[in-house]
């Protein structure tokens, strides 16, 4: 891999190795599905409520700050308490609660409700045709008056270092839970860039590998296919979120007030950038793959103008020794005591005329 490649991985994995909320998670009925559950008052982090009911009550009780809830992977039975607790849609419970879902925004009375594609890129020391490249799960936002609900299917896409960045700036935080999409929507598109960078890596080896000087030989149309199926799968979590960002910043909600819709401006124009990216690199796969497939042609050609080649010299032994073993018995210096090596002689001088022959115009 070159320097810049491997620059690259050092700060993909340093930006994973950001420290993450360590802290002991709120216990409810829920179990251990509860990752965090915290109480934010102008922004500030209040101290922990011994469960998610009771973050919730200490909350609406004072009449200001919100709740932040977060989960991993719930099943359908822990998740009716918090649908209870929140006053959440049937509907957005149902796609909150089962996986593979498309980004998508949807309002329910005073609940926005959220869907996000979050990948991951999966880190290996040499693509082969059957090496997983990008990896995908999803994030729902559950977003109202007073609480937020973050819901994480997946590996990956931890928010832990997420929760504690908007923790460093209370102002922001003060806001109230559209901060919260915000910054859910933009964590998400970063690590969009992050991927996309690391598969530009992938795909600059590949291209090294077919015009290398042996690339026909060298490169695997296995790998590029693969590397293309991998994109194909980026590129079903990425584009689609275009159509819910353009919602969050052009149309008017009751979660979302003008001042934070400019916030989500700066994530679309990140997210078509990305899109782009990903078309660009769709198309120089095509163009890789037809010049790998060029190339094996070519080599092919190449390959059975050699065989044609030596059939033709291998033809003129086989010629003058298939007329002399007809064991005829006139036949021209069959018993001349020079006979034989004149016949070698002849045989051997034309081998090497046709050889030279071929040789001069590429053939060998």
């Amino acid at each position: 891999m070159s320097m810049v490649g491997s620059l690259r991985k050092v700060a993909r994995l340093a930006r994973r190795g950001r420290p993450v909320d360590l802290s002991h998670p709120a216990r409810s009925p829920l179990g251990s599905t509860v990752v965090n559950c915290v109480i934010y008052r102008d922004g500030v982090r209040q101290k922990a409520a011994p469960s998610v009911e009771e973050s919730v009550a200490r909350v609406r009780k004072h009449g200001d700050g919100f709740v932040w809830l977060g989960l991993h992977e719930p099943t359908a039975a822990e998740f009716v308490k918090v649908a209870e607790l929140f006053g959440l849609h049937p509907l957005a419970v149902e796609d909150a609660v089962h996986a593979h879902q498309r980004p998508k925004v949807q309002q329910y009375g005073d609940v926005l409700f959220a869907v996000f594609k979050s990948v991951a890129y999966v880190e290996h020391a040499e693509l082969t045709a059957t090496s997983e490249v990008v990896d995908t799960g999803e994030i729902m936002v559950f977003a109202g008056p007073d609480f937020v609900v973050t819901v994480r299917h997946g590996r990956h896409g931890s928010l832990g270092s997420l929760r504690e960045g908007l923790e460093e700036d209370p102002r922001q935080l003060a806001k109230g839970p559209a901060v919260v999409l915000h910054a859910v929507a933009d964590h998400v598109v970063d690590d969009y860039l992050t991927v996309t960078h690391a598969v530009q890596d992938d795909i600059d080896q590949v291209e090294t590998d077919v015009f290398s000087p042996h690339g026909s030989r060298s490169a695997d149309a296995g790998r590029i296919y693969q590397l293309k199926r991998e994109l194909l799968e980026l590129k079903r979590a990425v584009v689609p979120l275009g159509r819910p960002l353009h919602v969050l910043t052009t149309e008017s909600m009751r979660s979302v007030d003008h001042e934070i819709q400019a916030y989500f401006r700066d994530v679309a124009d990140h997210l078509a950038r990305v899109i782009e990216q990903i078309t660009d690199f769709d198309a120089l796969l095509d163009s890789i793959l037809q010049a790998h497939l060029a190339q094996v042609t070519v080599a092919q050609n190449e390959d059975m103008r050699k065989i044609t080649a030596w059939a033709a010299i291998i033809a003129v032994p086989t010629m003058v020794c298939g007329v002399y073993g007809m064991n005829f018995e006139h036949m021209p210096g069959l018993h001349w005591r020079f006979g034989y090596p004149v016949a070698l002689v002849v045989i051997a001088t034309a081998c090497l005329v046709i050889h030279r022959g071929f040789k001069r115009n590429g053939w060998l």
